[in-house]
């Protein structure tokens, strides 16, 4: 029997999103069950899922900025921008010092831009980019707005025969691709590179160090999913309000809500998560509603 809630994975490197969803199905016996960003199948690392009525929380989750770990490798072009395409081009890059790369990864931190790979699950047409890849078929992306927070170079993993193997760390928005900023990063080089050995430590406060292998999951409380919104505590009396969907007074005395929102309301008695409220203008309307009568 399975219960709503959260639960952070350790994804293995050969299987995809989907896969951990369908073993966490069986495993717990639901088909109630969602991810919160897709990880590339040769990618390892933090996974959030969703379970029974907290899959309707995983947009919160989805939203939150991540964390990674990975290695590019300067001077090899591929067809997927990481270590599982083609090789497209190949250049002499084993002149190029740290210092350069540092130079040229700050001029990849900030607002930017990133056109979606090929490979990517944005759907264009409303078909997958990467099922298009596959039929070896590529399509106009329009670029999408990313936040690059910290892009840090931290050594030399190894000198290959075209330049050094990088060790990276980044920090980014949610949707930032990061074989992108590998391969933005050979270009400001005068060359190429591609990413390798990716791995995700980090979904908001969900970290590596919370995640278990896919097959001894731990099923969180719903609220786990929202620890980050500003709590509203409410009594019994507004927890009825809540539980059949009313809309609320953001200023009112017996129920004030801080700041701009979203708000994560929950049980004064029991700390339980009742339901998730977004503003709507003087009000604060639930988007998410879990105890719902």
């Amino acid at each position: 029997m399975s219960a709503d809630g959260v639960a952070v994975v350790d994804k293995p490197a050969g299987c995809t999103s989907h896969d951990v969803v369908a073993r966490a199905r069986r495993l717990l016996g639901t088909r109630r069950i969602g991810h919160a960003g897709t990880l590339d199948p040769d990618a390892t690392g933090v996974l959030v899922l969703g379970v029974g009525r907290a899959t309707r929380l995983l947009r919160y989750v989805t939203a939150l900025p991540k964390s990674y770990v990975g290695e590019i490798v300067l001077g090899v072009e591929t067809t997927t921008l990481d270590a599982g395409g083609d090789v497209v081009a190949t250049f002499d890059m084993g002149q190029v010092t740290l210092d350069e790369v540092r130079a040229a990864t700050a001029g990849l931190v900030g607002d930017i831009e990133q056109v979606p790979p090929m490979v990517s699950a944005v759907r264009v047409g409303g078909r997958r980019l990467h099922e298009l890849a596959r039929q070896g078929l590529e399509v106009e992306r329009e670029p999408r707005a990313v936040t690059v927070h910290r892009f840090e170079v931290t050594g030399e993993a190894a000198r290959g025969p075209t330049g050094p193997v990088l060790r990276v760390e980044v920090d980014c928005s949610s949707g930032t691709y990061v074989r992108s900023l590998a391969a933005d990063l050979g270009r400001a080089l005068g060359g190429g590179g591609h990413l390798r050995a990716l791995r995700r430590t980090a979904v908001g406060p969900f970290t590596e160090a919370r995640a278990r292998p896919p097959d001894d999951l731990e099923v969180l409380p719903p609220g786990e999913a929202v620890a980050h919104l500003a709590r509203v505590p409410v009594d019994d009396g507004v927890a009825a309000l809540v539980a059949t969907g009313t809309r609320l007074v953001r200023t009112g005395e017996q129920v004030p809500f801080p700041g701009e929102g979203p708000w994560a309301v929950t049980s004064a008695a029991t700390g339980e998560l009742l339901a998730v409220y977004e503003a709507a203008g003087e009000r604060a309307r639930p988007t998410v509603v879990l105890a719902a009568r």
